[in-house]
């Protein structure tokens, strides 16, 4: 995802490694120059949403971000399976088989120009706010665009074929506590790493699939 705020053009998350030449070129697409970037934010250190980091960081000039629970991740440049869980069903796991397995766990580690806190509001991109939301790893966050009435979820959870957990998780409770937290903010509209974005109602849709008592 790519906008421009106050500060410069800000982008989130690098995709799988190898994708800095369509990302910069999706840039190119929406009106602006990749050169503009002057910020790249990062859900999580996971190789589908930080594999191409270094190359746009290096190309753009652009910092990146991440929470220091995942410094760990991007500065070894790999996130591997330990202690991580599929989620029951048989689309998480031939997911995970076929998509998610061989696509690796290494990638070009980079620098971090700063990592972020929960609940830190972000100055240079019109009042981004931070919410820290672990379970799918430990420094996973998700921004809420308040002037939109947006949250850029990352992988807290999917939306492919309806609401649903993320593929793998490091704490399946933990994830449902950090759905439950962002859903307690006002946005009307979510987007996902992985599937379609929610139009209307958003944070109640994830109240309504994930409180207790709905769990499958």
């Amino acid at each position: 995802m790519s906008s421009f705020f106050r500060g410069g053009q800000v982008l989130v998350d690098a995709a799988w490694p190898n994708k800095a030449d369509e990302i910069l070129e999706g840039v190119r697409q929406t009106g602006h120059d990749p050169l503009d970037i002057k910020h790249l934010l990062l859900t999580h250190g996971h190789v589908d949403h930080a594999g191409s980091a270094a190359e746009i960081s290096r190309r753009t000039g652009a910092k990146v971000y991440v929470h220091a629970a995942d410094l760990a991740l991007t500065s070894n440049g790999e996130a591997g399976y330990d202690g991580i869980t599929v989620t029951p069903g048989i689309i998480p796991k031939l997911v995970f088989r076929f998509v998610i397995k061989p696509g690796g766990t290494k990638y070009e580690s980079f620098p971090i120009a700063k990592t972020f806190e929960d609940g830190e509001v972000l100055p240079f991109a019109n009042d981004i706010k931070v919410i820290h939301t672990p379970g799918h790893c430990a420094g996973h966050v998700s921004f809420l665009l308040p002037q939109d009435g947006t949250l850029i979820a990352g992988d807290i959870c999917s939306n492919v074929m309806g609401l649903s957990y993320a593929t793998i998780n490091e704490d399946r409770a933990l994830a449902r506590a950090s759905i439950l937290k962002v859903a307690d903010f006002p946005f009307e509209q979510a987007v996902f790493g992985h599937g379609n974005p929610l139009k209307k109602r958003a944070n109640q849709l994830l109240k309504e699939r994930f409180i207790p008592t709905k769990l499958k």
